[in-house]
This record gives C-alpha cells, structure tokens and sequence, in this order.
C-alpha cells in the first residue's frame, strides 16, 4: 500500500517517469502507478535515453537516487556493462551552501564561535557534494584542516526517499518477475544501511581512525588524522593534505615516481585490509585517492567501509586464490562455503557450477590489461544471484573495491598483474591472518578451556569407573549390523577373560614352583608343572585360534 501523502507521491511520480523512460511501463501498471504518473514527456521518441542519459536522470532526482545508481552499478545481473559503467561516475553537482548556513552549522555543533575555534576559515567552499560541503581552515595552533559541513535538512529528505522506495520495492518484488529476481527491497535496505552510517560523521571519524592505526606500518600511504574535539553527527574536521587525484596528476610528474611500486603497495594495503583487518575502505574511486606533494598516496572519505569476519577471511583468500589461478572447481566451492539460497529448493547447484566454469574459462589467456579482478567477482556475484545463491554483502563491496581500485592501478601502472600480487602476497597474508586469528586474547581462553580439561578428568574418570563398577555403563552404536557388533564384543570379552584366567594360572604356578612338594615332573613340584602346563597349552591354542581364524568381515 502506498502512501498518499503529497511529498511522497512526487517521488512516486519521478520514479514512475523514470521506468517509464526507460521502457518498464509494465513495472508501473503492475504495481498501480499509473494514477501518480501524469507526464508523459518521456513517451515521446525524442527523449533521451541510454546508459548516460540514465545517469543524468539519477543526478536531477537527489543524493538518494545517486547512492542508489552506484548501488545498482554492482548489479552485473540487472544492469548490462554499458549501464553500470555509466552509474559507477555518477557524482554531485548541486549548489553550495551559503557560508551564513555553514556558520550556523558549524557553531550550533561545536558549541563554539568559528572565531574561536579557527584562526582561518575560508568562506568559500573547496568541495560541493550533495550529503556534505568542505572548507578549508586553520586551527589556533596554526595546522591546516579542512572541515566537513553536513547539509541542513539532508536527514529528513533521504528518509522520505528511502520510504517512498522502500514501499516500491516492496510492491515490485511482490508483483513483478523482475522483482523476484532482483529482490529490490533487499537493495534499498542495503541502501538504508549505507546511507545512515555516511550521515553521521562520528561513525565516519571512527573509521578513519582505525583505518589510520591498522595502516600505520605502510609508510607509502597515509589517511588523514581526525582532530579530536572538532567532530560531531554533522561536522567532521580532518588535517588537510594537499595533492591531486591520481587520475589527474600528469605525466611530467609521473614519471618522476616508482608507479610499480605504488601500484603493488596500493593493491597489497587492500588486500591486507580486507583479508587480514576485516575492515576495509569500500569507495576508493579516483576522487578518494590523491597523489601527495612527497610521492605518497592519501586516502580519502571513510563514510563507506565494510567488514569482513574471520570466518569469511578465510573463504575469501580461497575464493580470490582459485579466481587468479583460474581453478573453477574450487571457485565454486568457495563461493558456496559462504553463500547460502535466497530460497529453500530454488538454488540450481548444477547450473552455478556449470556458469562459474564458463566464467573462469572466457577469462582464461586474456592479457594483464584486460584482466579485472574485480570484474570477474562482480560476475561471480551475478552468477549466485541468477541461480538463487546469495552471497555475503561483504562480497559485492569487495567486487566493487577492487572494480574502482583496478581503474586506479591501471593509471600507476598499466602492466600490473592483480593475480600475480596476490600469489607473491598470499603467503604473507595467510601468516598475518593466523596471527591476528591467534592473539593473546584466543591463545589466553585455549589455555583456561585446557586447564578445565585437566582439572575435570578426574572427576570424569570416576563417574566412568562408578558406572562400570555398578554394572550401569551403557553404549550407545549406530551400527549397520547390531548382533554382529554385539557378538564380536562377546568374543572380545570372551578372549579377555581367557587370557586373564591364564595369566592367573601362569603366575600361581610360578609361584608354587617354589614349595616343598614330595611328588616332581622332571624335578618341578607336580602341582605346579601340570598347572604351567595346562596355561601353556591353552595360550598356545588361543594364539592358534586367533591368528588362523580371526578374519576381518565385511569386505
């Protein structure tokens, strides 16, 4: 059911001319929008349309439409390459706010006059976007910052987007076969995640700062540090660094610097991130990556970052290993390790595996500048999602890590093998996960569990023996064949119990060797002689009958 509210049925209406443009008339009569949709300007042969055409149309309708545009360029199941590549650039282009907004902002967060808090702030903003506008300025103890402002009223306007979205995608997963196939609702929640945690910058400042501490030992690169006690929900002020974007640094002072080596190092910090901390910066488009006045690469913007568990770690340097050694048997594996179905009985197993092997082999042989690791697990993902595999969400953001990190990459040094790195650094890898897997903390509650052990094994012991001595310990066997097990354990008791009387026989012989007897066989005591005798011959057949006819069944 939809709402009937005004502001909500504008949106109603731009999302419904955007389906329509775009040639989903059948999505807005399935879902009963037809009443809400009244312009009918994108009927006419002259609109335009097409994969940039859909990009401009996502930037008229709002930051909430543009976060949905990149979301859905990951889709490689719903959107042809042509269309993701043109959402994957979607950026903000919208005024800036009046420095009077900004003041207001700023001094209502940090509970300070600008004047006092800045020596310098630059009323003319240094970036635009559509959650938030920079500033540069200088703090009293004279460092160089710049401040990030959040935009008035952006909360109550994504929200109101999100619900008139939400409330669609449940109407067209309900209703329509493309729905059920892409599962929107599911989107749009991702979607609500994302955008929660980038509207509020403490969460923001909270990323940097362990980014900033797990990449300390990778002198090449640098996260900028957040200043402490200039940060709130919608301010964030962080140390300025100054440079330029990589993709647009030129070739002069490129060729001034160790590319290979800065392309390696950029791969491997990813990799080390994703597969060693379990955190990892997830947008490191062109704008978030810039090229420092002393050759180092700076990382930017940390409102999207994503987790990884130790347990996915693990199926994830198997997944990445057999991609890049183009082992699809094993691919496959590891993708099913950590999916699970969309639905009980929908998944086709067969047809995964089958596809995944296709995908391996078309990428098989193809040069280094046409090998995308990125891609090729963007692909992987759309594969689970057509066959009914779902795939961890952690997944789809490293696909689309590693996407925009190639694009980067490929500038440093078009040459770069991902998969080649990935061999070289699999071993280092593998030894910093099992090191930060066993930590103090782990190794620490192994030891107490072990103490446990010992100290109770006793107690167990005696609770065994008790049952045993009471003649109340019982076994329990799953077992093909019950009566055979039982008269095998027979025997065995059987031969237990012979040989124990023997060896009673044995030793009261061997003692009674030693007292004065009047009758002797080849000068022993009588007694004892035939006693030793009868042991003797009874070990004798006992060893005969179990060597001879003890044979193993069940072949």
């Amino acid at each position: 059911m939809i709402s009937l509210r005004p502001a909500r049925l504008s949106r109603y209406a731009a999302i419904a001319r955007l389906l329509v443009k775009y040639g989903r008339t059948d999505v807005v009569r399935q879902i009963g929008l037809e009443a809400v949709y009244t312009d009918h300007s994108a009927d006419e042969p002259t609109a335009a349309t097409g994969p940039e055409a859909l990009a401009d149309d996502l930037e008229a309708l709002g930051p909430t439409f543009i976060k949905l545009g990149q979301l859905l360029s990951t889709r490689a199941d719903f959107l042809p390459p042509s269309y993701m590549a043109a959402l994957e650039r979607l950026q903000d282009d919208i005024e800036p706010i009046p420095y009077e907004k900004i003041q207001e902002i700023v001094e209502g967060e940090l509970g300070v006059r600008i004047s006092k808090a800045f020596s310098e702030f630059d009323e003319k903003e240094f970036a635009v976007a559509s959650i938030g506008q920079v500033h540069r300025a200088k703090l009293r103890d004279g460092r160089s910052v710049v401040v990030k402002v959040q935009r008035p009223d952006i909360r109550e306007k994504i929200g109101e987007d999100l619900d008139a979205m939400h409330e669609l995608a449940v109407l067209i997963d309900a209703h329509t076969e493309m729905g059920r196939r892409v599962r929107f609702e599911q989107i749009i929640d991702s979607l609500r995640e994302v955008m929660t945690r980038e509207l509020d910058y403490r969460q923001e400042a909270e990323n940097s700062r362990n980014l900033r501490k797990n990449l300390e030992s990778f002198t090449d690169f640098v996260i900028p540090r957040v200043i402490e006690g200039y940060y709130s929900e919608k301010v964030l002020t962080t140390e300025f660094i100054e440079g330029a974007k990589i993709t647009e640094v030129s070739p002069v002072v490129l060729v001034e610097l160790d590319r290979p080596k800065l392309a390696e190092g950029l791969f491997r910090i990813y990799l080390h991130q994703v597969l060693v901390d379990g955190l990892f910066h997830a947008d490191p488009h062109p704008g978030n990556l810039v090229l420092t006045c002393d050759g180092r690469i700076a990382l930017f913007d940390f409102g999207m970052v994503a987790r990884v568990t130790p347990e996915l770690q693990h199926n994830l340097i198997k997944l990445l290993m057999a991609l890049g050694d183009g082992r699809a048997e094993e691919s496959a594996e590891a993708a099913l390790a950590v999916g699970r179905p969309y639905e009980k009985g929908r998944f086709r197993e067969a047809e995964f595996r089958e596809r995944v092997a296709q995908l391996i082999a078309a990428n098989q042989g193809k040069p280094v500048e046409q090998t995308n690791t990125g891609r090729i697990l963007m692909e992987l993902n759309a594969v689970a999602g057509e066959t009914g595999l779902k795939l961890p969400t952690a997944v789809l953001m490293l696909g689309k890590t590693l996407l925009n990190l190639d694009k980067v990459v490929e500038v440093l040094d078009p040459t770069f093998d991902p998969n080649k790195a990935l061999r070289q650094h699999a071993g280092e890898i593998f030894q910093s996960h099992s090191r930060s897997r066993w930590s103090f903390g782990r190794m620490y509650q192994a030891l107490l569990e072990s103490a446990e052990f010992v100290e109770r094994m006793p107690e167990r012991l005696n609770k065994v023996a008790d049952l045993v001595a009471n003649n109340r310990l019982k076994v329990e066997v799953d077992a093909f064949d019950e009566r055979r097990f039982i008269a095998g354990m027979q025997k065995i008791a059987n031969r237990i119990t012979t040989g124990l009387v023997l060896a009673a026989m044995i030793i009261g012989a061997s003692l009674m060797m030693h007292l004065p007897q009047e009758r002797k066989i080849f000068g022993y005591p009588a007694v004892a002689f035939i006693f030793f005798s009868v042991a003797a011959i009874a070990s004798g057949i006992l060893l005969w009958r179990i060597t001879f006819h003890d044979e193993p069944e069940g072949d």
